[in-house]
């Protein structure tokens, strides 16, 4: 049930709202905060919000957002091109790329199995997981999926139909608490955790 406030605060707030993590205390919170700041800057974040949408394109080798395609990562001539760490998604590319400590490519499946929200596998974007492989090129998978329940059905699915194309298949070491997204782990957890990757 919306609160008296005028249509264009209340439109706002169930707007906010939908963001992951805004509550709807949060969300009139920060609408009132908006409502306080001069027209410019709430000029600025609408014209950010819109150019987020615009000038982002999907990489259309891995699945990771950037500003070309392919990806600055792909692009990277120094990087190991025997490697693929697959993620969940973009922010966890973030997450490994801190600790400097990983110099392969990427894989962003864009979710994770998850039979109880309806996500299957034709849900993730795979089919161009698939083609990287053709080239022979590609020696080891590691899958870096969260430690959650669905984290792990992805890895043993990614497991069963990787194997069989004798390429290495290795899980992220669970130095990361079950339960827990890669957003939130330390850099010294992450990089333990790729460096004691086990085979799955």
């Amino acid at each position: 049930m919306n609160t008296p406030h005028p249509d264009p605060i209340n439109r706002l707030v169930d707007e906010l709202k939908r963001l992951p993590g805004i509550g709807p205390k949060s969300a009139q919170r920060l609408v009132f905060h908006l409502i306080r700041k001069p027209d410019s800057e709430c000029d600025r974040l609408a014209q950010a919000i819109g150019d987020l949408k615009r000038s982002l394109v999907f990489c259309s080798v891995c699945n990771h957002i950037g500003g070309a395609d392919p990806c600055s990562i792909c692009k990277q001539a120094n990087r190991d091109r025997e490697t693929i760490c697959v993620v969940e998604e973009p922010f966890n590319v973030l997450s490994i790329e801190k600790t400097g400590q990983y110099r392969g490519l990427y894989h962003v499946l864009h979710g994770a199995i998850s039979p109880i929200n309806g996500i299957g596998p034709e849900d993730l974007k795979l089919r161009n997981l698939f083609e990287r492989f053709r080239d022979g090129e590609v020696k080891e998978v590691i899958v870096a999926t969260n430690p959650t329940t669905e984290g792990e059905a992805t890895a043993l699915y990614l497991s069963k139909l990787i194997k069989p194309l004798e390429i290495r298949v290795s899980r992220i070491a669970l130095g990361i608490p079950m339960g827990s997204d890669l957003e939130y782990t330390d850099q010294l957890t992450l990089t333990r955790a790729l460096s004691g990757r086990q085979d799955l």
